[in-house]
């Protein structure tokens, strides 16, 4: 199969045209046909000879998203469920907020780290996406976006899968969507979320970006973070602690710390207490993003009632660390991330 199009970073589709004896000028233009007026036909490519149009089909494809289904919330959220050209599918949200409109990406076809309460998890990973799978995403969503002449303000790496397990595509993913001749987002409008893939954390710490980085934490210690979430085991609580004590001392940038709140499992005053002491002992720039766990049916979990949250929100600010209760968004559509996937795969074996 031909490779994508969309996979090639700025300074790849350079090198590739002076592979070809073009110049380097006309990776601009590439860019902005793909990325700026979003075309999806080599032959649409007006101002390149007819002779590199046709090297371009040659040699590459653009990516096919068939969409299954879309919902939207009340809320203005859409949910998407795109089809791949090999049967897999994977999901894509819009997200309208006060300050514009923000996407969130997925980067791999189901996940393997096994997080206890999330729908992305059930049935495995089975594949990584290309660079190019992620960026169609973004393209797919500016083009719906386009209708009413908005563009994407902001993009959260947080969809199905481990985007540090995915780690050369990912950054492949953000240097095509931060280039100038591209859909040209603000780095700082960028956050890559990971479960604590350490290796991958120390990587990214010397790329020298400005896109910020997520942490999903979950619990305040090893015991129970390892039983929520599997990957603890590989990559231990203060292991994951250390690689991202070195990535705020590189970069200097503060770390959200995602922590979805589990009835009666990691939501006590006591825990939040502990993860306000943990932080601090590590002199951590954080801030801390309470997240009301979505309802999924394959797991037996519960939301933490409303005024637990609010407890426990209030013994981490008691204690000086910054945190906010996430705003619901999609709560009437299947908000978890994968359970659109999931239903979709259940209904296939049916």
């Amino acid at each position: 199969m031909k490779p994508f199009i969309y996979d090639l970073t700025f300074e790849q589709l350079q090198q590739w045209l002076k592979e070809q004896n073009e110049p380097a000028f006309r990776a601009g233009q590439i860019f902005d046909w793909l990325y700026v007026k979003r075309i999806n036909d080599f032959h649409e490519m007006t101002n390149l000879s007819k002779s590199l149009r046709d090297k371009l089909e040659e040699h590459y494809q653009f990516v096919t998203l068939k969409e299954i289904t879309h919902m939207k919330s009340q809320d203005g959220t859409y949910k998407f469920l795109f089809g791949l050209h090999d049967d897999h599918a994977i999901e894509t949200v819009i997200m309208q907020h006060n300050y514009g409109n923000s996407i969130c990406v997925t980067t791999q076809v189901g996940c393997r780290v096994g997080c206890t309460f999330c729908a992305s998890t059930l049935g495995g990973l089975k594949r990584n996406l290309t660079a190019g799978e992620i960026v169609a995403q973004v393209v797919a969503a500016q083009k719906i976006l386009d209708e009413t002449d908005e563009r994407v303000s902001s993009i959260v790496i947080m969809g199905t899968g481990e985007p540090f397990e995915n780690y050369d595509a990912t950054m492949a993913f953000l240097r095509i969507m931060i280039h100038e001749k591209g859909l040209n987002i603000g780095q700082r409008h960028i956050t890559v979320s990971t479960s604590g893939i350490v290796p991958s954390i120390y990587k990214f710490a010397d790329e020298d970006t400005q896109i910020n980085l997520a942490i999903s934490i979950h619990a305040p210690n090893d015991a129970l973070r390892s039983k929520l979430m599997p990957v603890n085991r590989r990559f231990p609580f203060e292991e994951v602690m250390q690689s991202l004590k070195y990535y705020q001392d590189k970069t200097g940038r503060r770390i959200t710390f995602e922590y979805a709140l589990i009835g009666g499992v990691n939501d006590k005053v006591e825990q939040a207490e502990e993860l306000a002491d943990v932080l601090k002992r590590m002199d951590m720039l954080a801030h801390v993003n309470l997240i009301p766990v979505n309802y999924v049916p394959e797991r037996d979990y519960v939301r933490t009632p409303r005024n637990d949250i609010f407890k426990f929100h209030r013994a981490l600010q008691d204690r000086g660390i910054n945190a906010t209760i996430r705003r619901e968004q999609g709560h009437d559509i299947a908000a978890a991330c994968g359970q659109l996937r999931a239903k979709h795969m259940e209904s296939k074996a049916r």
